[in-house]
C-alpha cells in the first residue's frame, strides 16, 4: 500500500511516482524473491489503471489497461511487475483494484477532507466536471474499513496470482458527495463546476469496476456508504488537526 497517490502531483512530477510506485515495488519484490520466497504479498492497485469508464461500463479484473495519467501508469507498472514475479518466481502475490478509498485521518489534499475544510470555512468547492460544466465526475467511494475487511477476506479466500476488485456499493457524483458532506455539517454548499480535463489532461470523469468476483466468493460490505461517510465527517470535525 506504500505509494504516491495524488494525480495532480503525478502530473507535476511524474518521475517521483515512477520511483515510488514502480521502482519501490520492484525493490519489495526483490526482497521477497531473495530473502522470504515463501511469504505472501498483496499489491494494492487502482481502478485508474483501466482509464476512464464510459457510462454502463464496469471493468473486470483482467481487462486491458489504458492509464490516463502518470499516477495510474506507475501503479500499472508496479502491478505488472507483481504478475511477472508471480509467474517467473512462483511468489504468492495477490492484486487488488480499489475504488476511491476514504476514511478518518485521510490526507488533507484528498477530495473528502478538502470539501469538509472548505464547507466549514464557507469557501467555494471546485467540482471536476465535463467540458460543458453540466456533469460532474463520479466515483464509487469506499471506506477504508470496508477495504480492510475485503483484504482479510482475500488473504483467507483468495488465490495465488489472482486479481480482485474491491468496489463501493454506490456510484456518487463529486457534486453529490460535496452536497452529502455539507448536509452532514448542516452548512450550505458553495460550489463551481470546473472543466479540469481540458486544461489538465489526466483527470477522468468516471471510473468503474465490476465487483462480481468477490461477491460470488461470498464477501459483503460490512458498513454502508451513508453510515461510513457520516462517521468520517463527524470524526474529522472533532479532530480538525487532520485538515491542516
Amino acid at each position: 500500500m506504500g505509494a504516491s497517490t495524488h494525480v495532480d502531483r503525478s502530473i507535476t512530477d511524474p518521475m517521483l511516482f515512477v520511483m515510488d510506485n514502480v521502482v519501490g515495488t520492484a525493490n519489495i519484490l526483490e526482497y521477497l524473491r531473495n530473502d522470504v520466497p515463501n511469504a505472501w504479498m498483496v499489491y494494492f492497485s487502482t481502478d485508474e489503471v483501466f482509464g476512464p469508464a464510459p457510462e454502463g461500463v464496469h471493468y473486470e479484473e483482467w481487462d486491458r489497461y489504458k492509464s490516463g495519467n502518470p499516477y495510474a501508469a506507475s501503479k500499472a507498472g508496479g502491478e505488472e511487475l507483481c504478475v511477472a514475479y508471480a509467474n517467473t518466481y512462483g511468489l504468492d502475490i495477490r492484486i487488488t483494484h480499489t475504488m476511491n478509498v476514504y476514511g478518518e485521518r485521510q490526507h488533507a489534499e484528498k477530495f473528502i477532507p478538502l470539501v469538509i475544510k472548505k464547507v466549514l470555512n464557507g469557501e467555494k468547492v471546485l467540482i471536476h466536471s465535463n467540458k460543458e460544466k453540466t456533469q460532474s465526475g463520479s466515483r464509487f467511494y469506499i471506506h477504508a474499513r470496508n477495504v480492510a475487511d475485503a483484504l482479510l477476506f482475500i488473504i483467507d479466500k483468495g488465490e495465488k496470482g489472482e486479481k480482485y476488485n474491491i468496489v463501493g456499493e454506490v456510484e456518487v457524483s463529486n457534486l453529490d458527495m460535496a452536497d452529502h458532506i455539507a448536509k452532514i455539517l448542516d452548512r450550505s454548499l458553495q460550489y463551481e463546476m470546473v472543466d479540469f480535463h481540458s486544461s489538465r489532461p489526466g483527470h477522468d470523469l468516471r471510473y468503474a469496476l465490476d465487483g462480481t468476483k468477490l461477491e460470488m466468493m461470498g464477501w459483503k460490505l460490512p458498513m454502508d456508504f451513508k453510515e461510513s461517510l457520516k462517521k468520517t465527517v463527524l470524526w474529522t470535525v472533532e479532530h480538525k488537526q487532520w485538515l491542516e
